[in-house]
C-alpha cells in the first residue's frame, strides 16, 4: 500500500512538477496575481513590493551557498571521508540504509538545521556508494525529509523565548513575556510528536525502498572513477618536491599556513560556545566547516581546489533565492490600507476560527503562508500582529498559537524546493527525484501535528 502511494506520488511529481527555478517563477505569477485581486493592490504596487523584496536574502543566500560548498569541501577531505566510510559500513541492506539515513539526519536536525542538511545530504551520498541496491534518490529524500524536526530550532520558537519588547510589537500587545521554549517546542504534546514524527519516518522511508528493478543506484564505476581522480591529485600534492618550488608555490602547498589558520579559527569558536553557550547559528557552523575542512585539507592549494569543484553545486541557490526574495516582497508588502497579503490571508483564516479549531488553522494557514515566505523570521512579522489578536479574542493560549505557527513553518518546508535546494546541491539531484518521497513524508507528519494540536487542545489546557 504505501509503495503504491508513494510510486503515485513519484509519478505526479515526475510529470508535473517543474525545476525549483520554474517552480519559483510561476509562484511569482501566482502571488503576483493574489496580491491584485485579493489584497486589492494595484500592478505596478506589487511590482514594486517585488523589486523591492528582490535582495532581501543576499545575505542568507550567502550563507546557505557557503553551507553547500563547505559542506562538500569538508566530505572531501580525506580523514572525514574515512569517518563517513565507516559509518556507511553498518547497514547492511537497502532499508537498512534508507533507516539509517533517516535516524542519522534526525540526530543532525536536532542539534542544527544547516548542520542536519550537510549531514544528510553527504551521508546519503556515502551511504549509496557502500550499500549495494540502494536507492539514492529515496535516500537524499530520507536525509531532507528530517528536515522537519528541525521546529526545535525553528526561528519562530527562539524569537517568542527572547526579546519581551520585540514580543509586545510584533503580536500587538498581546504578548507581554517571553514564551519559554518549555511551552512550546519541548511541551509535552508538541515533543511526542517530533519523537512520533521521526520514528515514524524511519520506518515510512524504509517501507518505500522501490522494487530493484525500479531502483536508482549510483554506478560503481563513476564513483570509483571520481575517488581514483581525486586521490590521485591528493597524493600528487603530497609528493611535490619542495626543492623544485618557487617561493610562492611553497606557501601555496604549506601545511604550517593552514594548520595557524585553522587553529586561529578554531580558537575564535571555542571563545563564541564559552560566551554563548551551545548556540550553534548558521555562521557558526559555517565558520566550523570551513576551519575544519582547511584543517583536514592540509594546505592551502588542496582546499583551493577543493573549494572550485565544490562551487557548482550551489548554482540553484544562487539563481533562485533573488525569486524567493522577491515573492515574499510581493506577500509581507502591504496596501494603501497598510494591510499585507500574507495578513489578508491569516486575517481570513483567523476569522472563520472557534476556539477549537483555531490551532488547526493557524497551522494550516502558516503551512500556505510558508509556500511563498519560506523564511521562519519573515512568517512571523506578519502572522504574529494578526493571529495573537484573534487567539486572545478566542482564548487560545500565546504557547499554543507560537507552537502552531511554528508548525505550520516547517511542515510545508517539506514539499517547497527552498530548504531542499542546499541538499540538492551536494547530492547532485533535481527536486523531482525526491519530492515523491517527500509528499509521503509530508502527509504522515501532518496528521501527526493535527493529532498532538487537538490533544494539546483538549487535554493539556
Amino acid at each position: 500500500m504505501l509503495k503504491k502511494i508513494s510510486n503515485g506520488c513519484n509519478y505526479l511529481v515526475q510529470r508535473w512538477l517543474p525545476d525549483p527555478y520554474v517552480f519559483a517563477l510561476l509562484l511569482t505569477a501566482l502571488v503576483f496575481f493574489l496580491g491584485i485581486f485579493i489584497n486589492h493592490e494595484s500592478p505596478l504596487g506589487m511590482i514594486v513590493h517585488w523589486g523591492d523584496g528582490f535582495w532581501g536574502f543576499l545575505g542568507f543566500s550567502m550563507q546557505m551557498v557557503l553551507v553547500v560548498v563547505l559542506g562538500n569541501c569538508l566530505a572531501n577531505a580525506p580523514i572525514f571521508r574515512k569517518l563517513l566510510q565507516n559509518l556507511a559500513g553498518i547497514p547492511k541492506t537497502p532499508k537498512q540504509a534508507v533507516a539509517f539515513c533517516t535516524l542519522i539526519s534526525g540526530i543532525a536536525y536536532l542539534i542544527q538545521w544547516g548542520f542536519g542538511l550537510v549531514v544528510g545530504a553527504i551521508f546519503a551520498k556515502e551511504l549509496a556508494k557502500r550499500v549495494k541496491g540502494v536507492d539514492y534518490r529515496l535516500l537524499v529524500a530520507s536525509a531532507y525529509s528530517a528536515y522537519i524536526i528541525t521546529l526545535t530550532t525553528n526561528s519562530i520558537i527562539l524569537k517568542a523565548a527572547s526579546n519581551p519588547d520585540d514580543l509586545v510589537k510584533v503580536t500587538s500587545g498581546v504578548v507581554t513575556s517571553i514564551i519559554p521554549v518549555t511551552q512550546t517546542a519541548y511541551y509535552a504534546p508538541t515533543f511526542a510528536a517530533l519523537i512520533l514524527i521521526l520514528a515514524g519516518l524511519i520506518l515510512i522511508n524504509a517501507r518505500m525502498h522501490p522494487a530493484p528493478e525500479d531502483t536508482f543506484c549510483i554506478d560503481p564505476a563513476i564513483i570509483e572513477r571520481e575517488e581514483a581522480a581525486e586521490a590521485a591529485a591528493a597524493q600528487a600534492d603530497a609528493n611535490l618536491d619542495r626543492s623544485q618550488m618557487t617561493a610562492a608555490e611553497k606557501m601555496e602547498n604549506s601545511r604550517v599556513i593552514s594548520l595557524i589558520t585553522a587553529v586561529v579559527g578554531g580558537i575564535y569558536v571555542v571563545w563564541y560556545f564559552v560566551q554563548n553557550g551551545f548556540n550553534l547559528s548558521i555562521d557558526i557552523l559555517n565558520m566550523i566547516l570551513l576551519f575544519l575542512g582547511i584543517l583536514l585539507h592540509r594546505t592551502p592549494m588542496a582546499y583551493i581546489k577543493a573549494m572550485g569543484s565544490a562551487l557548482k553545486s550551489s548554482a540553484g541557490i544562487v539563481l533562485q533565492f533573488p525569486f524567493y526574495a522577491g515573492i515574499m516582497g510581493m506577500m509581507t508588502g502591504v496596501n494603501p490600507e497598510g494591510i499585507s497579503l500574507a495578513g489578508t490571508i491569516s486575517g481570513a483564516i483567523a476569522a472563520v476560527s472557534t476556539q477549537t479549531t483555531f490551532p488547526i488553522f493557524t497551522f494550516l494557514s502558516a503551512a500556505l503562508v510558508n509556500m511563498a515566505v519560506p523564511s521562519a523570521g519573515g512568517q512571523w512579522a506578519v502572522q504574529a500582529p494578526v493571529m495573537f489578536p484573534a487567539a486572545q479574542a478566542l482564548g487560545v493560549s500565546n504557547a499554543l498559537t507560537t507552537t502552531a505557527i511554528a508548525w505550520g513553518d516547517s511542515w510545508t518546508n517539506l514539499i517547497q524546493p527552498f530548504w531542499a535546494l542546499p541538499v540538492l546541491g551536494i547530492a547532485n539531484l533535481k527536486v523531482r527525484d525526491i519530492m515523491g518521497y517527500c509528499v509521503v513524508a509530508w502527509l504522515y507528519s501532518g496528521i501527526v501535528i493535527i493529532v498532538s494540536l487537538l490533544a494539546w487542545t483538549f487535554l493539556f489546557v
